[in-house]
């Protein structure tokens, strides 16, 4: 709504003069002269309006005003870590707080260890508003602290980097129970499972940590995920649940004693962890469908690989029993040629041999059948002579030569013709240098 304010003009100020003071620059008249209307606006014109609405003081509105903003606070701040309270743990005793859920007294449930600080410190905040002893005793609540003390020691345990770490580790809100068969039988596997791990993932000193993928997930990826997590290596501690060590300086075999037994319980923690761990490993590997179908892959390549070797090393030992065959089958004919050509060359031989004796009972024949050149009957001498030198003239000649001759003397009848085709022959070996004329008796 539009409020009309008439504003009055300053008082001059005393001994001020228009003559020596004020400079005309131009003249108002009344066309100049205009009414404005002017609207209050802001957050101080509201207070103002409130105060005068309600007919409050100052002190009075600013005490309203800060209880109205507490109770919207405790309303609606922080609505998205807001959870319901259960009555028990409002009853809790404080001094049991090493066994209260520190998140659960804070409304963090469902973040726990996922919580930042600073939805620590306002879920805090929030919880303060709420259960302060102040409050309560204005509400007839007379030493009603208990769960206020369990508010402060979560604060507390939860923004203190080491105590929080120490009661994460022991955190079993936080686990994810492995699938049982009957889920597995319904549900994904790869997504339960996955599940499991990435709560196990928050104990990693290594990061980033592998996903545990699904059924498309490679060889490469799932033999990194396993390798991983075979050997993991894990932050977790179990300082948490140690017993409290007496203050007392006095008792100090006490004290060593409690500190040995909380060492070797943590020792022994440690070790059953690591054993739960590799159990979940075990039967998460054991119902893996992609280790088994890798497995049937690398067998079916190996198998493949073999066969392969082996066809490659029966088509080897194939070809080298052709070749062994091809081999003993030339040298088979090659062995019967050669004894071919040597039974060839043996009845050549031989036949050569024949004809040369053939040939020389020729030429003994023929001075046989000349009568040893001489009318009559020959004399022992002259018998002697012309074997003597029909023998020379054969040792000197070879079998063709033998042959030559063999073939003139065969044709003649007349002893002169043989006696001079002899003497022709001789004349040759003479010429030759192979007989000696001196050597001849009866073809000189």
């Amino acid at each position: 709504m539009a409020t009309v304010v008439a504003l009055p003009l300053p008082a001059l100020p005393s001994g001020w003069s228009a003559d020596k003071d004020f400079k005309v620059v131009g003249k108002v008249t009344q066309d100049h002269a205009t009414q404005r209307t002017i609207e209050p606006v802001g957050p101080h014109f509201l207070a103002h309006a409130r105060r005068a609405r309600h007919k409050r003081t100052f002190s009075e509105d600013d005490r309203i005003q800060a209880q109205e903003r507490a109770k919207k606070v405790e309303e609606n701040d922080d609505s998205d870590i807001s959870e319901p309270e259960d009555p028990m743990m409002l009853q809790r005793d404080a001094k049991d707080w090493k066994s209260q859920d520190h998140y659960k007294v804070l409304g963090l449930s469902r973040y726990r260890y996922k919580a930042t600080e600073e939805q620590i410190k306002r879920a805090h905040r929030k919880k303060v508003l709420k259960h302060h002893p102040d409050k309560k005793a204005a509400a007839g609540r007379v030493d009603d602290d208990n769960f206020f003390k369990c508010i402060q020691k979560a604060t507390e345990v939860l923004l203190d980097p080491v105590t929080r770490r120490q009661f994460d580790s022991v955190d079993e809100e936080a686990d994810v129970e492995p699938p049982t068969k009957k889920q597995l039988q319904k549900g994904n596997f790869y997504k339960l499972w996955g599940n499991v791990f990435k709560a196990e993932a928050r104990f990693s000193k290594n990061h980033p940590v592998p996903s545990f993928g699904d059924d498309k997930s490679t060889k490469e990826d799932v033999e990194n995920f396993y390798n991983f997590w075979y050997n993991f290596d894990s932050w977790r501690t179990f300082e948490y649940l140690d017993e409290d060590v007496p203050d007392d300086n006095e008792n100090r075999d006490q004290k060593r004693h409690t500190e040995r037994k909380n060492a070797n319980a943590r020792k022994k923690k440690k070790a059953e962890d690591n054993a739960r761990l590799r159990k979940l490993l075990d039967d998460c590997s054991a119902g893996d469908e992609r280790i088994k179908r890798f497995r049937q892959e690398a067998n079916a390549a190996k198998n493949k690989k073999r066969l392969e070797k082996e066809a490659a090393e029966k088509k080897a030992a194939e070809e080298a029993q052709a070749k062994k065959e091809v081999e003993e089958k030339v040298a088979k004919e090659a062995e019967e040629k050669a004894k071919q050509d040597r039974e060839a060359g043996k009845k050549a031989k031989e036949a050569a041999k024949n004809a040369v004796k053939k040939n020389k009972r020729v030429l003994r024949g023929s001075v046989k059948d000349a009568n040893y050149f001489v009318s009559g009957d020959p004399s022992v001498a002259t018998i002697d002579a012309v074997l003597g030198d029909v023998e020379l003239i054969q040792a000197k000649i070879d079998p063709d030569e033998i042959a030559a001759l063999a073939g003139k003397l065969n044709g003649l009848k007349v002893a002169d013709e043989i006696k001079g085709a002899w003497q022709e022959e001789a004349k040759r070996l003479v010429l030759a240098g192979k007989v000696k004329e001196s050597e001849l008796k009866a073809f000189n």
